[in-house]
């Protein structure tokens, strides 16, 4: 005797209910997301876009490399100190395929670093198919670059002191182009995001410590600023905390 009708109808529209109501979370997380990370922006007198699809391309190592990336969402842009002055910042979400697999922060130096490094906790599965060559052990995490010569005069004791520092939840910390960057866990809020934003900062001095006679108006550098507008009343991203 075959099961009746009514019987599939009934399990499809429980499917289609659950289907929606897992839509709908999802949609709300991102919504609150969304609130929090704005609110957070005004705070500081920083930036926030809802989405900017060209600020990923600046980079293609570390997280970018290994999520992808097809946009950065609640992107927030500013500026912050350290102990070697003030350095513009960015804070986003990574969107591939639909969803949030990680929040990038980024803090950017003075110089461009000559060669991109990778850091990543030995807990991640980073393997991927342009992964750079991997150089070792690094305290808790392993370190990737092209040149490792290059890399081992860049990875001093210091640096990798620091990049201990960073937390399990932040699966790599990496140098590429003018930026210190790493990834960290999606339900990462504000307050968490201002620590990283603090290691990150230590790790940037670390690696491009300012000149005692540079120019100080290089101390004084110009937040960045996202591609599209900001939202409406948002304070200027430089403005001062």
């Amino acid at each position: 005797m075959g099961i009746p009708a009514w019987i599939w109808f009934v399990i499809a529209a429980v499917a289609l209910v659950a289907g929606l109501g897992l839509l709908a979370a999802d949609r709300a997380k991102e919504g609150s997301r969304n609130r929090e990370r704005m609110r957070w922006a005004q705070l500081r007198g920083w930036q926030f876009v809802e989405e900017d699809e060209r600020l990923p391309q600046q980079w293609s190592n570390g997280a970018i490399g290994y999520f992808g990336a097809d946009a950065a969402v609640n992107v927030v842009a500013g500026s912050t100190f350290t102990s070697d002055g003030r350095r513009p910042v960015f804070i986003f979400d990574i969107e591939t395929e639909g969803q949030i697999p990680a929040v990038v922060v980024a803090v950017r130096c003075n110089k461009k670093h000559r060669i991109p490094i990778e850091m990543w906790l030995s807990s991640v599965p980073f393997q991927r198919a342009d992964m750079p060559e991997m150089l070792g052990p690094i305290g808790s995490r392993y370190a990737f670059a092209d040149d490792a010569d290059g890399a081992r005069v860049v990875i001093t004791q210091e640096l990798v002191d620091a990049a201990d520092q960073l937390g399990g939840d932040v699966g790599v910390a990496w140098l590429e182009n003018e930026w210190v960057l790493a990834s960290v866990v999606p339900t990462a809020g504000p307050s968490r995001l201002e620590r990283l934003l603090r290691d990150l900062g230590e790790i940037a001095d670390i690696v491009d410590p300012f000149d005692e006679d540079y120019d100080a108006g290089r101390h004084q550098a110009s937040a960045p600023v996202p591609s599209e507008a900001t939202a409406p009343g948002t304070p200027a991203a430089g403005t001062p905390v």
